[in-house]
């Protein structure tokens, strides 16, 4: 190009500009308000005669649509700025929309748990946060996106865990309110489910439910075995050992020395003492196998019983053994010894730790299903174990906070 540095009219308010290197073409014009203004059409193609003319013709195209917004009081520059940034909002829309699909529940939780949990609580308390509700949402509504959760399966869900855990899914039905607010500050959601099944959760929560047996707080639990420790009897020491395996009455006044293997640290209830009518295994933790091993070694041991009758009738203790024993601690109004299965299974709960399955294998609740009842039986023996030895840790005074 042989023009010179400068600005080089074409007619009509179309310039060449030369800057050094660079040579690009621009309309001049006076808008509505008076104001002079420039401008850019684009640069000048310089490949060769054919692109230069092509660019050229291109600029005055662009001046033409120009003069006619003009014409019609608008400025151009104006109007090419509103297109940008209509173009610019739908890719931000397009992004944002993307985004929200392909997040997930459990990505949506694990953030608001990063941001907002892990930094304000102890180490403890945020492990529990986040695994509450890993544990009690099902994986199909856990790994879906975020924006497609309804307000309807939700409420399905937390009713189902009301009517076993109320705590527990109280405490679930906030935190996922606190998860879907923040998707709805951030545009990842355009409602909070959550949020509006509170009040039918309410409703619930305050329906006359069923009685159920009289059962300590847990949080009373190691203060309750530190007294039955202290205490003398064989009833005392029955107590806590119904207390450290979470198991029912009878299946401790009535325990005999065939039903326990001291060396594979087993306690095997026949199906005939069951509720379920089928063998029952339990793991004992440290602190029950000290129990039945201080019982085995005891010289005065009953040949079949591990906990036999004080009165020498050759059975094991009575049901009203462990009453006398309540009523003498003064306990016999706000607790019953199979509560303390209930006890149980409110800490197991709500420590967030384990999973619902394995809290009811170890209480021997009766799965409906045989293929997964017999599934559960074979898969959850290294989680029973820990869950039990975890539960005598907190019963005993020893869990490692």
């Amino acid at each position: 190009m042989a023009a010179k540095e400068g600005d080089h009219s074409d007619g009509g308010g179309v310039y060449l500009r030369i800057r050094g290197t660079c040579a690009s073409w621009l309309f001049r014009y006076t808008s509505a308000a008076g104001k002079r203004r420039e401008m850019g059409l684009g640069p000048v193609l310089r490949a060769d005669a054919a692109a230069t003319g092509e660019s050229l013709t291109n600029a005055r195209g662009d001046a033409d649509k120009a003069r006619a917004l003009l014409a019609t009081g608008v400025d151009p520059i104006d109007a090419r700025k509103g297109a940008k940034a209509i173009v610019k909002q739908a890719k931000i829309v397009a992004k944002t929309t993307a985004e929200a699909e392909a997040l997930t529940l459990v990505r949506a939780s694990r953030q608001y748990h990063e941001r907002f949990v892990e930094p304000h609580r102890t180490v403890k308390h945020a492990a529990q946060w986040l695994s509450s509700l890993e544990n009690h949402i099902p994986e199909e509504i856990w790994h879906r996106p975020i924006r497609s959760v309804t307000a309807g399966e939700l409420l399905d869900l937390l009713v189902e865990l009301y009517a076993k855990i109320p705590e527990t899914a109280g405490r679930i039905r906030q935190r996922l309110e606190a998860i879907f607010d923040d998707a709805l500050l951030r545009d990842q959601v355009d409602r909070n489910p959550a949020a509006a099944i509170r009040r039918k959760l309410k409703d619930v929560a305050s329906r006359k439910r069923p009685s159920h047996f009289r059962s300590l707080p847990f949080e009373r639990i190691p203060g309750f075995v530190r007294e039955l420790s202290a205490a003398e009897g064989t009833a005392a020491v029955a107590f806590r050992f119904l207390v450290l395996i979470a198991a029912r009455t009878s299946e401790v006044l009535f325990a005999s020395w065939a039903e326990v293997d001291i060396p594979n640290r087993t306690f095997v209830i026949p199906g005939a003492r069951m509720k379920g009518g089928e063998d029952h295994v339990v793991y004992l933790s440290d602190a029950a196998l000290a129990i039945v091993k201080a019982q085995h070694s005891d010289p005065s041991r009953d040949p079949v019983w591990v906990f036999p009758s004080p009165t020498g009738n050759d059975k094991g203790l009575s049901n009203m053994a462990l009453l006398t024993l309540l009523r003498r601690m003064k306990l016999d109004d706000v607790a019953t010894a199979h509560g303390m299965r209930s006890s149980f299974s409110t800490w197991a709960n709500e420590s967030g730790k384990y999973r619902n399955d394995v809290i009811e294998a170890c209480l021997a609740h009766q799965e409906g299903d045989r293929v997964r009842r017999a599934y559960n039986r074979a898969t959850f023996t290294a989680e029973r174990k820990a869950l039990l030895q975890d539960w005598a840790a907190f019963c005993t005074g020893t869990e490692r906070i």
